[in-house]
């Protein structure tokens, strides 16, 4: 019998959704040290404001924080060091045409276990506007107003 796909979210970048608009998401691996991992599983990662680059065909995330776990003490380890990721000779060919294109970046959305493996989901996004993002809360804002009416009768 087939078992159940699990995922766990870890850690996610609300701050990403808020400030791009994503075109396309896409699944990665990551490589952690094992003092890594179990911080990540208690939750002391941060996403905010880190990005994603290519540089000589390897895909390497920036600025993700990872806090030292406690019970390892490691004096030298820099928890904001560049994280290689796990992708595809052609996934990584694909992302590299992605990014030749005007404005469009690279932003991990998310960490999460997959199958006891920590994964991380990297989205293809497009700066927003200031315009957009204030039509954004104002359809809030008008579906909150709708849902409340909805309530009353």
């Amino acid at each position: 019998m087939a078992q159940k796909a699990q995922s766990t979210m870890l850690a996610q970048n609300k701050k990403a959704f808020a400030d791009y608009e994503v075109q396309e998401k896409l699944e990665a691996g990551i490589v952690l040290n094992g003092a890594e991992v179990k911080s990540v599983r208690l939750g002391h990662a941060n996403l905010k404001g880190s990005f994603v680059e290519i540089t000589d065909g390897e895909v390497f995330t920036r600025n993700v924080h990872i806090s030292a776990y406690k019970q390892a003490p490691n004096p030298g380890y820099n928890p904001d060091q560049r994280r290689k990721l796990l992708l595809s000779r052609n996934q990584i060919v694909s992302l590299q045409k992605e990014l030749d294109t005007k404005g469009t970046t690279l932003i991990p959305l998310d960490l999460h276990l997959s199958h006891n493996y920590i994964k991380m989901t990297i989205g293809i996004c497009v700066t927003k506007k200031n315009w957009d993002r204030r039509n954004e809360l104002k359809k809030k804002a008008q579906n909150l107003e709708i849902n409340r009416a909805l309530k009353r009768y």
